[in-house]
């Protein structure tokens, strides 16, 4: 298996742009690549639901299926999140306003950074890297889309 480091210090500036019909599509056509993605992977709309979430995702978010989780409000109803103190405490909601996807989404910047998620009971919480990114339709933030690692 090759490795490929990608940098994103440097400007992708594309041969031609899309036109404006195509562009509008762009948030079902992230949908669907998310459904099907076999990488741990989460697209929120700008009211920060759900929109698509892989197999993958779910499990190492330690989420339902897909199904269950579809249309859900990220924090209020699916995602536990944990902060990395000792007593693994929930994060307060000015720290869950910091993590990656919602950073994406207010910011439309990438956005980086670790997430503990809270594991059903028996198993251990886990550790996550997440790097998320703004989806655009209409030249406005429609959502953010995040991959995530375990740690």
């Amino acid at each position: 298996m090759a490795h490929v480091e990608l940098s994103i210090s440097e400007v992708f500036v594309p041969a031609a742009r899309t036109p404006p019909e195509q562009e509008s599509d762009n948030f079902g056509q992230w949908s669907a690549t998310v459904s099907h993605a076999a990488e741990p992977c989460l697209l929120i709309d700008a009211e920060t639901r759900v929109v698509a979430v892989s197999s993958a995702g779910c499990e190492l978010l330690c989420l339902c299926c897909p199904e269950d989780v579809i249309g859900l409000p990220l924090l209020a109803g699916c995602l536990r999140l944990l902060d990395f103190t000792a007593n693994r405490g929930e994060l307060t909601e000015q720290d869950t306003d910091k993590i990656p996807p919602l950073l994406a989404l207010h910011s439309g910047r990438l956005a980086r950074g670790l997430l503990r998620v809270q594991a059903p009971a028996g198993r251990s919480d886990a550790t996550v890297d997440a790097i998320s990114t703004p989806v655009l339709a209409h030249g406005e933030v429609a959502g953010s889309l995040t991959f995530f690692s375990e740690i």
